[in-house]
C-alpha cells in the first residue's frame, strides 16, 4: 500500500474542510475519498492520460452527488475548482450586474497610463467610503449558513438562463484564470460532479491537447467575444469582425518563467494579457535587463507594429508565474487598423509610453531593479501596502497598537517585511489586484467589501481552515485561536468539537469610518499607503 505524502494528506483535508457539509444544510449527498486510478477511468474526462499520471491526478478530483436545486456557486465569487458533469443538469444565470467580473482589457491597463497619484489616492478613498456605505446598507449575513462556493466565467445577459447537461465541463475558465465568476449556478435535476482542482486542471490541459482545445473551444464560445469587445481597441469594431477575430486569435498558455517572445526574432502579432503578469527585458551588456512589466489587460507588440522600420521584437518577454495570453495575428492587426482608427490611436498611446519606459530603465538601472523586486515580492500585485521610513521611524511601535486598538486587541499586520531602499514594506495584506487568497475559501468568509480595492475576511463565516493564509503568497494573513470549541450543531460536521480559529488580515479599517489606523497614529508621520508601483517609484525618486 502507498503511503501518502504530506501534500496528499493536505489536499485531502482541504476538501474535507470544503465539502464535507452534508444534508439539507449543504446539499451535498455524498462525497467520495480519494479516486482510484480504475474509478477515474469510467469517466471520459480522464480518457487521454495513463495510469501513472492519473495517480498523480488523484489528490485533487473528488466526486460530488448534489441534491436538486441546491446553489452550487454564487456571482462574484472566487475558487481554484471546475465541473464536469456525470450525470444530470446544472442551470446558470445572472442575479444582478453588480459585483460581476468587470471588463479584462479595460482602457487604463491597456493603454499602460498611470493616474496621477492625487488622482489614485482619491479614487481609493472614494472606494473605501463606498466599502463602507455598502456594508451599512446590506443586511445582516445569517451566521447559522455556510454557503459553499466556486467560480465560473460565462457570458450570459441578466433575465437569461443556459442549462448544461451531462458531459458539460464548467469553470475552468474561473479556476485557470483567477477571475471571480459572473453567474450563479444551481442543479436543475440531482447532479453527478467531478470537481477537479486547479493543480490538476493545468496538469490535464498540458499533457493532453485534445483538452487544451476542448477548454479553448469553451471560452471562445463563453467568454472570448466579450472580453474582445470590451477592450477599448475593439469597442467600435462591428460585431462581424469580433466573431472573426474570436476565430482568429491564438489562446497561449505559459508555464512559470516561460519565454513567449525573443528579443530579435520576427514580430508575429499583437499579445494581450489575460491573467498573470508578463517581464519585458532587453539585451544589456552580457545580460538582460527588466525594462517594465505587464499585468493583466496590458498588450505588447505595439511598437514593432506601429513603428516603422520595425519587424523584430525589440524586448523578449517572459512569463512570471503562470499566465494565459490572446495572441492577435498581424493580418487580423492589419484589418483592425484600417478599419478602426480609434484603436490605432490608443495604441500610439501605449507606444510613446512604452518608450519612454524602456529608456527610462535604460539610463536609470534602480528602475530594472525596482521592477525585479516588485515583481519578486508581490508589489506589482498591489493595490494598497504598508510603507515605513526607516530613516524617520523610531520603532515605536503605536502603528501596531494602534491596528490591534481597532481590530478587538488583534493587530492586522506584522512591522516586518522587505526593504527597498530606505522603505520597508510591512507584511500586512497588499489588497491585490487578482487576490489568490479568494480561492478556495469554502464559505467566501474572505471577498471583496463592496469595493474593487478593499479584501477583507467576515470573522462570524470563517471556519479557520487556513485556506486563505495558505494561498497567500506575501505573509499577510494570520490565524488566530478563539479560545472556543465549535459546536455539536456545527457545518462542516468535521469542526465539531475542535478549537475554533480564524483568520484575519488587514482590512484598510475599511468598517471603522477613518482612514487606516497605522498610518494616522504614527506619530512621526513616517507610515503611509502607497496604491501602485509607479507611486512607489515617484516616492523613491523624491518627488
Amino acid at each position: 500500500m502507498t503511503v501518502p505524502s504530506k501534500t496528499e494528506i493536505r489536499r485531502f483535508e482541504l476538501y474535507n474542510d470544503r465539502w464535507t457539509a452534508y444534508g439539507d444544510h449543504a446539499g451535498v449527498e455524498a462525497l467520495s475519498d480519494k479516486l482510484s486510478v480504475a474509478e477515474m477511468r469510467q469517466f471520459e474526462i480522464f480518457q487521454d492520460y495513463d495510469d501513472k499520471f492519473l495517480q498523480r491526478l488523484s489528490p485533487d478530483v473528488s466526486l460530488a452527488v448534489w441534491k436538486e436545486k441546491t446553489v452550487l456557486f454564487e456571482e462574484g465569487s472566487y475558487l481554484d475548482i471546475a465541473f464536469f458533469i456525470v450525470d444530470g443538469e446544472v442551470d446558470l444565470y445572472l442575479e444582478s450586474l453588480e459585483g460581476g467580473a468587470g471588463p479584462v482589457f479595460d482602457e487604463k491597463r491597456t493603454m499602460m497610463v498611470p493616474a496621477p497619484i492625487a488622482a489614485q489616492a482619491t479614487e481609493q478613498k472614494t472606494m473605501i467610503a463606498r466599502a463602507v456605505e455598502l456594508q451599512q446598507q446590506a443586511p445582516a449575513r445569517q451566521r447559522s449558513e455556510i454557503a459553499f462556493l466556486a467560480t465560473l466565467d460565462f457570458d450570459l445577459p441578466k433575465g437569461h438562463r443556459a442549462r448544461l447537461e451531462k458531459g458539460e465541463l464548467f469553470g475552468e475558465i474561473g479556476a485557470l484564470s483567477g477571475w471571480p465568476q459572473s453567474v450563479t449556478a444551481r442543479t436543475a435535476t440531482p447532479c453527478q460532479l467531478i470537481q477537479i482542482r486547479m493543480p490538476a486542471l493545468r496538469l490535464m490541459r498540458r499533457k493532453s491537447k485534445a483538452l487544451k482545445e476542448r477548454l479553448d473551444r469553451i471560452y471562445r464560445d463563453r467568454a472570448l467575444a466579450t472580453q474582445l469587445r470590451s477592450t477599448p481597441l475593439l469597442k467600435h469594431c462591428p460585431s462581424l469582425f469580433i466573431e472573426g477575430l474570436k476565430e482568429a486569435v491564438e489562446l497561449i498558455s505559459c508555464d512559470p518563467g516561460e519565454r513567449i517572445v525573443a528579443e530579435g526574432e520576427e514580430v508575429n502579432g499583437l499579445y494581450l494579457v489575460r491573467s498573470g503578469f508578463v517581464r519585458l527585458t532587453q539585451s544589456f551588456g552580457e545580460g538582460e535587463l527588466n525594462v517594465t512589466y505587464l499585468s493583466k489587460g496590458m498588450t505588447f507588440g505595439e511598437v514593432e507594429l506601429l513603428v516603422d522600420g520595425l519587424r523584430l521584437w525589440e524586448t523578449s518577454a517572459y512569463s512570471v508565474e503562470y499566465a494565459e495570453l490572446v495572441k492577435i495575428p498581424i493580418d487580423a492587426f492589419g484589418t483592425l487598423l484600417s478599419d478602426d482608427p480609434e484603436a490605432e490611436e490608443i495604441l500610439w498611446k501605449s507606444v510613446t509610453a512604452r518608450v519612454k519606459e524602456i529608456g527610462h530603465s535604460r539610463r536609470n538601472l534602480t528602475q530594472a531593479e525596482l521592477i525585479q523586486v516588485g515583481l519578486d515580492n508581490g508589489l506589482v500585485e498591489g493595490t494598497s501596502f504598508l510603507a515605513i521610513d526607516l530613516e524617520r521611524c523610531t520603532r515605536c511601535d503605536d502603528c501596531v497598537r494602534a491596528c490591534a486598538a481597532t481590530h478587538d486587541g488583534r493587530p492586522r499586520f506584522v512591522r516586518e517585511g522587505d526593504k527597498v531602499s530606505n522603505l520597508l514594506i510591512a507584511r500586512s495584506c497588499y489588497h491585490c489586484r487578482d487576490p489568490v487568497c479568494l480561492v478556495g475559501c469554502p464559505t467566501g468568509a474572505i471577498h471583496r467589501a463592496g469595493a474593487e480595492t478593499v479584501v477583507e475576511i467576515d470573522e462570524g463565516i470563517c471556519i479557520g481552515c487556513s485556506t486563505c493564509a495558505n494561498n497567500c503568497p506575501y505573509d499577510a494573513i494570520m490565524m488566530h485561536p478563539t479560545g472556543e470549541k465549535w459546536p455539536d450543531n456545527a457545518i462542516p460536521t468535521g469542526l465539531r468539537g475542535r478549537d475554533r480559529q480564524v483568520a484575519s488580515k488587514c482590512d484598510l479599517c475599511a468598517d471603522t469610518g477613518h482612514d487606516p489606523a497605522c498610518v494616522t497614529n504614527c506619530p512621526q508621520g513616517c507610515a503611509f499607503r502607497i496604491g501602485s508601483m509607479d507611486e512607489l517609484k515617484e516616492h523613491l525618486s523624491g518627488v
